[in-house]
């Protein structure tokens, strides 16, 4: 992800009236680790980490705004049902 693609999503975030400070916590997770690893795409995740970074103690509340944030199109999600394999999200940039 790109400088100016990071400063664009910041900015259609910003004015997305829909979303509340858990999907904001969940989204600054997924883009801390985007940032570290380099992309944007096939980011490599696990609930617990992103738990973590978000300050999101809960499942249920996890699940609710993750599951959210695919319908309201800003992340795809791949699950891995490998127990020694990473999940996978794309920030979806482009809106």
């Amino acid at each position: 992800m790109t400088t100016i693609e990071f400063t664009q999503f910041i900015a259609v975030i910003e004015k997305d009236r829909r979303l509340t400070a858990w999907h904001l916590s969940l989204l600054a997770a997924v883009l801390f680790l985007a940032i570290k690893q380099g992309r944007a795409e096939a980011v490599k995740v696990s609930r617990s980490r992103l738990m973590s970074l978000a300050h999101i103690t809960t499942l249920p509340t996890y699940h609710k705004y993750f599951k959210s944030l695919q319908h309201l199109g800003y992340i795809v999600y791949r699950p891995s049902y490998h127990p020694g394999v990473r999940s996978e999200i794309d920030i979806l940039t482009q809106r």
